[in-house]
């Protein structure tokens, strides 16, 4: 009986080391990350599908493109309404914030185009940014306001910058929470219950707990750091877009951070066939990053 305390001990020491391990080991360190491609204008919105493939847009070329499983790049789709951030729905729709015209969009597999949403109350959205479907197809959707220079308007027609959620086939959408200066980044955990925002106006991020009809509670700010894009890896780690990618645990501590040699890193997801290659949307290029651990988008 006396041996027991030490053996509690040893097995408590040895499982903080493995999840110290988890933390840490996210990828090789020697590890650069790899240039896919740096022909185009400023790419935004990584989505993977059920594949791996990853789909991605040249948002100034108003194209969407597709970056396959074998690493061939094609375009998917022209005249992309613009479209910035993205996420695929379970159908194996991509869900697209397209603000040429202040649109969410679902795009079938073939490339037909569905209107969402067009509108707030009558009034122009200020320009739907970033998305996150959730597990039984609601839909989460930021919406801060950056003048377009393919806009006519030059100013909000709606006051504040806000989070909106659209339930599953019913329109309209409802505003969720209105505390920002300027939302943009989104991502929520597999099982639904968590959402992450970045507020990147005001150098922050908060995390909520979802409830089952759409609307948010307990908010709390998770970390005293902004960003673009984020995902989550199957560990819960939050990847965290701006100039490179900072990669945060569950906890709000930062775990580690990949340089990347661009101006800025707009977004990120998970992509290939096991989900364990990261793919970044960087200014006018994308890169990749073999990881040691999945995704979960």
């Amino acid at each position: 009986m006396k041996k027991l305390p030490v053996l509690i001990l040893l097995i408590s020491a040895l499982s903080g080391k493995a999840f110290a391990q988890t933390e840490t080991n996210l990828y090789d360190p020697n590890a650069k990350p790899q240039l896919v491609a740096k022909q185009f204008s400023f790419t935004e919105g990584p989505a993977v599908d059920k594949k791996g493939n990853v789909f991605f847009t040249d948002q100034p070329n108003n194209k969407i493109w597709k970056y396959d499983t074998e690493g061939k790049l094609s375009v998917f789709l022209d005249s992309a309404g613009r479209s910035n951030g993205m996420y695929f729905d379970k159908k194996g729709n991509l869900i697209s914030c397209a603000d040429a015209d202040d649109q969410l969009w679902s795009i079938s597999p073939k490339g037909k185009v569905t209107v969402l949403l067009k509108d707030y109350q009558g009034h122009k959205f200020n320009g739907p940014n970033d998305v996150w479907v959730r597990p039984d197809g609601g839909i989460y959707i930021t919406d801060p306001y950056y003048q377009r220079d393919y806009w006519t308007r030059k100013q909000p027609d709606l006051d504040g910058q806000k989070l909106y959620f659209l339930a599953k086939g019913k329109a309209p959408a409802v505003m969720v929470d209105d505390k920002f200066v300027r939302p943009n980044g989104i991502i929520g955990t597999p099982d639904g219950k968590t959402l992450y925002v970045a507020d990147i106006g005001d150098n922050k991020t908060y995390r909520y707990d979802i409830n089952k009809d759409g609307t948010l509670s307990n908010r709390t700010l998770f970390i005293a750091m902004g960003c673009d894009g984020m995902t989550i890896d199957e560990h819960g780690n939050i990847y965290m877009c701006g100039k490179g990618v900072t990669i945060v645990n569950p906890k709000g501590e930062k775990i580690g951070h990949i340089d990347i040699d661009e101006p800025w890193t707009a977004n990120i997801c998970f992509g290939g066939k096991n989900k364990d290659i990261l793919f970044m949307t960087a200014s006018k290029a994308v890169y990749v990053l073999k990881m040691n651990v999945k995704g979960v988008d």
